[in-house]
């Protein structure tokens, strides 16, 4: 982590980073999620690859926004409670904003075709920046057979049988601590 920046120096690139981020990244949290690791383990190298995989990881397991939960997790790495506090005000405060605009549009002139097409126009970009996360988290993360393994009975378990996503971190969590913490730490000890 970049050492020459005081706190306050920090706080503030937190605030204007996460700012920018919830500004101009339009479908949520796995669309923003590029964005926060360029940002923060390419550029900023605030954030190392392996400590970034652990923050999706557990982001991903928690209740509520996963963007969030990315801002509280990075803003407490960097800066602390108070750094968590901040990344987290800079990431909500305009997309309250726009969504309220955004809400009062719908209500009052969703019937215009133009409208709906820019819906359609909107859900289609945002479609393509979440699977281009999924695309980069995948090449990082599944390394080997048993992520692999993991990976596609996940997917089949949730797309197919419709598990619950909760349900499915939690039993490959489960299956990723006896299989790595217990069978093979057993083999290798």
């Amino acid at each position: 982590m970049d050492q020459s920046l005081s706190l306050p120096g920090k706080i503030w690139i937190l605030f204007s980073t996460f700012f920018r981020i919830g500004t101009f990244t339009i479908g949520g949290g796995y669309a923003m999620l590029p964005l926060i690791e360029r940002e923060f383990v390419t550029n900023r190298k605030w954030v190392t690859q392996e400590e970034m995989i652990d923050i999706l990881a557990i982001v991903q397991s928690l209740p509520g926004i996963i963007a969030v939960n990315a801002s509280i997790f990075i803003g407490y790495e960097v800066g602390g409670i108070l750094g968590a506090v901040i990344a987290t005000i800079g990431l909500l405060i305009s997309p309250i904003f726009i969504i309220t605009g955004f809400a009062y549009l719908y209500i009052n002139v969703q019937d215009m075709e133009v409208l709906q097409g820019l819906f359609v126009g909107v859900r289609s970009g945002v479609t393509a920046l979440i699977l281009l996360a999924g695309i980069r988290l995948g090449k990082k993360v599944l390394k080997g057979g048993f992520a692999w393994a993991v990976a596609a009975a996940s997917l089949i378990a949730v797309a197919v049988f419709d598990v619950h996503a909760g349900l499915m971190i939690l039993s490959a969590a489960v299956l990723g601590f006896v299989i790595y913490g217990l069978i093979l730490r057993g083999r290798m000890s």
